[in-house]
């Protein structure tokens, strides 16, 4: 008898009885060309409109270290509630908004998400297994390459199609062999959604989004649980969020986030205080959390961070991995990543 062989659990094929959800960052997009935070500084740093402006480029500069240009924007946005620098503010949003027309263009470029041919190893197969995708994302790679008939034949047997929950399509903004995943939408009224149908929960907005005034919904700068709060679509997505995360035997894969975003943070931690466990794929692994607590640089009197608290209480695991790897020809990386789906 092979006595290690019996002591292996068996392997559970099926993720029927889990909630599993999956968050997507930055780092997710970064795989197929998108930019991280300092990556879109030092393209907003030389935008022509930014580099002729005094004050912005400082402002860039100044935060770079810390927050990048994020903090920058917030730091703008605050003087605009002063009644000061408006006319800045509105030159930092357009040099944003024509970043992500870059990105996205670059998308469209792309034959699709996949680095091989092997169905089971695909982009597609992986996330047709959540019950729910949670992005942080405004760029539209899921749009491009993932909201498409590639849901429904990822997992016909689950899916008939994904959903935007609370959007509408604007019909006439979509052009001929655009998909209309990427057209225009705008709020509809009811977050209302579909057993059938994958939901795509862009938690600060998207790039081709907009709101009642017509202007760009998504959130970027200072205060952005505030900003939420002031958008029903996306104080509805914040509940979903926090609701997914906390029912029972939840498991949450998270891609590409450096948890710099407090809300998002506290929902995590507060959730995994309830059990909510999580896996990880980040360049930094387990470590990012230590990464992250400044007391852990050379010199410094050392304490541990809530995040880190978090980290050992709700990680089940991480991949250190490009999804190029994991989703390309890494059979080792990618079983182990798959692990994520058994109870």
């Amino acid at each position: 008898m092979n006595c290690f062989r019996d002591m292996v659990p068996p392997r559970r094929r099926d993720a029927g009885h889990l909630n599993s959800v999956v968050l997507l960052g930055a780092g997710f997009s970064r795989n197929w060309g998108g930019w991280l935070g300092i990556e879109a500084f030092e393209y907003l740093v030389g935008v022509p409109e930014i580099a002729r402006n005094g004050r912005l480029k400082q402002l860039l500069w100044k935060h770079q270290p810390s927050g990048g240009f994020e903090d920058a924007l917030a730091e703008v946005q605050r003087d605009v509630k002063r009644s000061t620098h408006a006319a800045e503010l509105e030159v930092f949003q357009a040099a944003i908004l024509q970043m992500f027309e870059m990105m996205n263009s670059g998308y469209a470029k792309r034959p699709s998400l996949e680095f091989q041919t092997d169905r089971s190893m695909m982009v597609h197969t992986f996330l047709a297994k959540f019950d729910a995708i949670f992005s942080l994302n405004q760029d539209l790679l899921l749009e491009r390459h993932y909201l498409n008939d590639n849901v429904m034949l990822s997992d016909k047997r689950r899916w008939d199609g994904w959903q935007i929950p609370g959007m509408t399509l604007q019909v006439d903004s979509v052009q001929p062999l655009q998909p209309r995943s990427t057209g225009i939408w705008v709020p509809s009224g009811s977050v209302a959604s579909s057993a059938r149908l994958q939901p795509l929960y862009k938690l600060h907005g998207s790039s081709n989004w907009r709101d009642k005034e017509s202007s760009s919904l998504l959130i970027i700068g200072g205060e952005k649980a505030h900003a939420i709060r002031a958008h029903e679509i996306l104080s509805s997505y914040a509940s979903e969020f926090q609701s997914r995360l906390s029912r029972p035997d939840t498991r949450l894969m998270i891609i590409g986030y450096g948890f710099r975003d407090h809300h998002i943070n506290e929902v995590i931690s507060s959730a995994v205080t309830r059990g909510l466990k999580f896996y990880l794929i980040d360049p930094a692994g387990s470590g990012l959390a230590r990464s992250l607590n400044p007391t852990r640089h050379p010199g410094m009197i050392q304490q541990s961070s809530p995040l880190e608290e978090t980290f050992e209480a709700g990680l089940i695991g991480a991949s250190r991995r490009r999804l190029a790897d994991i989703f390309g020809d890494d059979d080792v990386e990618h079983s182990k990543v798959m692990q994520f789906f058994d109870s």
